[in-house]
């Protein structure tokens, strides 16, 4: 093997596959329901005709393009071409709101946005045509009318003479601390920041968790998070660092099909993903019947309880057991390969790490945030360190302290270069000695192991004084298989409550198999049976909490919760103040 290839900017990368990983799948993508891969050689050619293409069009050093794009391998080429350019890659979801786009669009000064598909397109397009000064518009699947995508690989392909010496000279004079990308946070509260990144800052954290990585070239991962979050986006830069082959999945409704079709090594994920395939785990074994019934039963509670930490030779032998009866049936369903699937943006239940583990395929949670690009924490698999319960050890190269109040600080290369337009914002977030705010408590637990305890600015007081952490709570009351969702409120209110969206098929299930006879979930959640059930489970977690950290009251909404009627955040997450406002006759109720 030769020497690896050096990566201080991110198109190092293309040289890198080229010289250490020559392969004939680094990126694929469904084309009309077939995989369709590229060649580290193909990578390499189309991002570099992009780069020749954007310059041809007249783009200078530091302007900025858009990209509007589920997972697929021409957000890749986009991405590496706009680095070979000079240019700003400016990658947003595809799911916000008009008025986001009214903002981001023309905030970013961009000159160029790059959308997806026909469906985007009919969305987006009349919130551009109403900017003052509207950037030009190219898709990438054919819509009648509008430039394609295309166009600009193929002005590149035909300049490349013009152009293969600027971008030459570029790879001489880019430097680490060059603009690569600004990305505009999801948040939780507020107008969306735009966070600016350079090479340097991306490159040192892909590259720090990259050395912790078990999976090689010889592996495939599934990408289904969007590219446009820091977390999935910096993990396709590991995977490209380690010539390991991604394969985008056509969308959320596809994952366990895609994995299969693969036969993927691994994936990322958010929490609430995971907890939906743990829960059709568990739909399986409660269809079952007979001997069959409870077999997996006793798998099902060995592996809730499976603690890799401390292996009895008894308990090796039945995991071995229900591996060959149980768990080695799931693989089959998601490829048949032992798996390894790093998660984060927010907490994921223990009981669900312990049986993902018991049958191989092991989780690892993470910790950071956009503006630190984004791995702050981390439990590491080449390490052996992992501790269920903790976001795993400070990424090596980076520092962290806390504040007495318990917010985590943290200072090093992979910080931002701070908020775009907004000096003042950055300031507020980056002190004089070059400490990052992150907002968020926790705790070092055996000196090692970052623990998140919850928000900072979520934290509320009751009037009595008393403060409470809602994040710990909700994730309490979301364990119950009764339970879909949670909000703890009470802020300046004497006691904490909380507005929960019940899980309607366990709810159901539960009332069949009482013989309740109901017409709709609405009038079913209204029942006393229902309201005695949820007590019951409010009270099972109460017994947990401190006093005044305790539901006394709560109210069942029938609705969903979802990033497109705006009540969670791009990354899942509750957008409390929304939430707030859209429940303000219930919460009014419930303190009356």
């Amino acid at each position: 093997m030769n020497t690896i290839v050096p990566v201080t900017r991110l198109f190092d990368l293309l040289e890198r596959l080229q010289v250490n990983y020559p392969k004939e799948d680094i990126l694929a993508g469904k084309v009309d329901g077939v995989w369709k891969k590229y060649s580290s050689q193909e990578y390499a050619e189309i991002s570099h005709a992009f780069a020749y293409g954007f310059l041809e069009f007249g783009l200078q050093r530091e302007d900025k393009v858009i990209t509007v794009m589920n997972n697929r391998p021409e957000w890749n080429f986009v991405d590496m071409g706009t680095a070979l350019a000079g240019v700003v890659h400016v990658p947003v979801y595809s799911t916000l709101s008009d008025d986001d786009y009214r903002y981001i669009i023309p905030h970013s000064d961009a000159k160029i946005i790059i959308i997806g598909s026909a469906i985007l397109y009919k969305h987006i397009a009349p919130v551009i045509a109403g900017l003052e000064n509207p950037p030009t518009v190219f898709t990438i699947d054919n819509v009648e009318g509008v430039n394609n995508l295309d166009q600009i690989r193929r002005m590149g392909v035909e300049n490349k003479e013009k152009w293969a010496p600027v971008i030459e000279e570029n790879k001489k004079t880019i430097t680490p601390d060059t603009l690569l990308s600004i990305i505009y946070t999801s948040g939780t509260t507020g107008t969306p920041k735009g966070v600016m990144h350079a090479h340097s800052s991306i490159v040192f954290n892909f590259l720090a968790h990259a050395a912790q990585q078990i999976k090689n070239s010889s592996h495939r991962y599934l990408s289904f998070l969007p590219l446009c979050h820091i977390y999935e986006r910096t993990m396709n830069y590991e995977f490209q660092s380690l010539g390991i082959s991604i394969y985008y999945g056509e969308n959320m409704g596809t994952i366990a099909r895609d994995l299969k079709d693969i036969q993927a090594d691994g994936f990322c994920a958010v929490p609430r993903v995971i907890e939906m395939m743990y829960k059709k785990l568990d739909d399986i074994g409660k269809s079952l019947t007979g001997f069959k019934k409870i077999i997996y039963r006793w798998a099902w509670n060995f592996g809730n309880t499976f603690d890799y930490e401390n292996l009895t030779f008894r308990r090796r032998l039945l995991n071995s057991l229900f591996d060959k009866l149980v768990y080695s049936k799931w693989r089959d369903n998601l490829g048949g390969h032992e798996m390894l699937i790093v998660t984060g943006g927010s907490s994921i239940r223990a009981c669900v790490i312990r049986l993902f583990s018991a049958a191989k395929m092991y989780i690892y949670e993470g910790y950071g945030l956009t503006e630190t690009s984004p791995v702050i924490a981390v439990n590491k698999p080449k390490a052996l360190l992992r501790k269920i319960g903790t976001v795993g050890t400070i990424l090596e190269g980076t520092e962290v302290s806390f504040l007495q109040d318990g917010e985590i600080l943290t200072r090093g290369p992979h910080i931002m270069k701070g908020y775009y337009k907004d000096p003042e914002a950055t300031a507020e977030v980056i002190d004089k000695e070059g400490w990052f705010h992150t907002g968020d408590v926790g705790e070092m637990v055996n000196g090692a192991y970052l623990r998140i305890t919850d928000r900072k600015k979520e934290i509320f007081k009751l009037s009595n004084g008393k403060y409470v952490a809602p994040q710990v709570i909700e994730g309490k009351l979301n364990e119950s298989p009764y339970i879909e969702n949670s909000l703890v409120i009470g802020s300046n209110q004497k006691v904490a409550s909380a507005i929960i969206v019940p899980n309607a098929a366990r709810i159901e299930e539960w009332a069949t198999h009482h013989k309740m006879v109901f017409q709709d979930a609405e009038k079913l959640y209204q029942t006393k049976e229902v309201m005695d059930l949820i007590h019951k489970e409010i009270e099972r977690i109460n017994k947990t909490l401190a006093p005044h950290e305790q539901i006394k009251f709560f109210r069942l909404v029938n609705d969903e919760w979802t990033t497109a009627n705006g009540l969670l955040s791009q990354t899942l997450k509750l957008r409390r103040a929304q939430l707030n406002k859209h429940y303000d006759k219930i919460i009014a109720e419930i303190y009356s």
